[in-house]
């Protein structure tokens, strides 16, 4: 029976469920800011932004414009979820507790906030390992420049545009990737 099996498979083309995730985020699970498990699947048909965030940057005050981005479109299918990450310059050198307190504190931020990962490197998460090679999300190569660089996922999943960390989050492209 097992020979059978493989050649199936082979014929196939491999598993059926590496075949469903294929080029989409829906098969990540991340830890949040709290330490929970948070299943990207659960965000099947709604469009994603994704960004990298630090609390000590020059460009941290887009904390506040990706809070009205989100307060803005959350009912229209849309959520942010920033990743802080220590990338660049040690601009995020905070706990998970002390970067969630400053977001609240000074931002009001109610977007989804993940556990503190890095972005870039040998120790890069799986997630942006995906964001940033065309071979695993299906539609370019990148490299995360700097903190708040933005990756746009479409409401299948799939990666669909990648934006400047200088780029702000209520920048027109933005708007009207949201509501196209």
């Amino acid at each position: 029976m097992g020979k059978v099996f493989s050649i199936c498979l082979i014929l196939l083309g491999g598993p059926l469920w590496a075949q469903n995730t294929e080029h989409n985020i829906y098969g990540f699970q991340v830890e949040d800011i709290q330490g929970k498990i948070f299943d990207l699947a659960s965000l099947k048909g709604k469009k994603v932004m994704i960004v990298n965030t630090a609390s000590e940057c020059g460009l941290t005050p887009q904390y506040e414009q990706l809070q009205e981005l989100y307060e803005r479109y959350r009912s229209d299918n849309f959520v942010i979820l920033g990743f802080p990450a220590n990338n660049f310059a040690g601009q995020e050198p905070g706990s998970n507790n002390q970067i969630e307190a400053f977001c609240k504190a000074n931002y009001g931020v109610s977007f989804p906030m993940m556990a503190k990962i890095s972005v870039k490197g040998k120790d890069i998460h799986p997630l942006y390992s995906f964001l940033t090679q065309k071979n695993k999300n299906g539609y370019k190569d990148s490299e995360v420049e700097w903190n708040f660089q933005k990756y746009l996922i479409d409401g299948e999943g799939h990666l669909a545009k990648v934006l400047s960390p200088r780029t702000l989050p209520t920048d027109l492209e933005i708007i009207e990737w949201i509501e196209q």
